[in-house]
């Protein structure tokens, strides 16, 4: 399905991000990981790749919320694998808190990472699906960006700003053949949710009773990554809980 393209997942080396390399490299992807802090996760999810779909897979670390580090990569990226069908910006970071008491480090470094860090990536992306005559870009969003969640100021702007940028960058690529998505995820089972229980009070929000997986997620941006029809939607993965 995605034979001969090459796709660049930040936020690679783990959970979602990892899901969604596995499930694009076995349909045929040659996988460029992007990751920020752990090199054992990274360089395990790049031998995983290679061993069990046989195509090629590299790790980049690099800081997404730099312009200029993002510029960088996407640079080695294009120039070890030749092209960039597909952008799938994923790094993200939680630091929550009560608006009251938020600092400001706390909300500047989720806008940074979460919404800056996308543009950055975007932005060096797209010039080389222009001259390529096309490509897909998907950005993981949230459920809390379309329903705010308390105690998640600064995570839920980043991601609500992620959708309208998603939707921005749609109407400006459609023309060149270039389709721009957003997928919402609602509570997944990764380490950023390992501290939730299932008796917590949102776990009884969901109509379905369960928490995502990461590889539902990874289906899901299968899905538009394979889809020259849509763009500027939101898909939520999210089990009802967004309705």
């Amino acid at each position: 399905m995605l034979e001969g393209k090459v796709a660049l997942i930040t936020g690679g080396a783990r959970g979602i991000g990892k899901a969604i390399a596995l499930e694009f490299a076995s349909n045929g992807a040659d996988i460029a990981i992007v990751y920020h802090g752990n090199d054992d996760a990274a360089a395990g999810t790049v031998s995983e790749i290679r061993e069990k779909y046989g195509v090629n897979a590299i790790a980049y670390k690099a800081d997404v919320s730099s312009y200029d580090s993002a510029k960088d990569t996407v640079k080695k990226v294009k120039d070890d694998l030749e092209r960039i069908d597909i952008l799938v910006n994923n790094a993200g970071i939680v630091k929550d808190g009560l608006i009251a008491m938020m600092t400001e480090e706390q909300f500047t470094s989720v806008i940074d990472t979460n919404l800056k860090g996308a543009f950055n990536m975007i932005r060096h992306t797209c010039p080389i699906m222009l001259r390529q005559k096309g490509g897909c870009i998907i950005n993981i969003a949230s459920v809390s960006g379309i329903m705010g969640n308390a105690g998640q100021a600064n995570y839920a702007a980043s991601k609500a700003g992620l959708i309208g940028l998603t939707k921005s960058v749609a109407k400006e690529l459609a023309g060149k053949n270039i389709v721009c998505n957003a997928i919402a995820p609602g509570f997944i089972a990764t380490d950023m949710t390992e501290n939730l229980s299932n008796d917590n009070p949102l776990f009884q929000l969901i109509p379905l009773k369960r928490f995502g997986k990461p590889e539902e997620v990874a289906k899901a941006a299968l899905f538009l990554a394979s889809s020259e029809y849509i763009t500027g939607e939101v898909l939520k993965v999210d089990g009802g809980i967004a309705m």
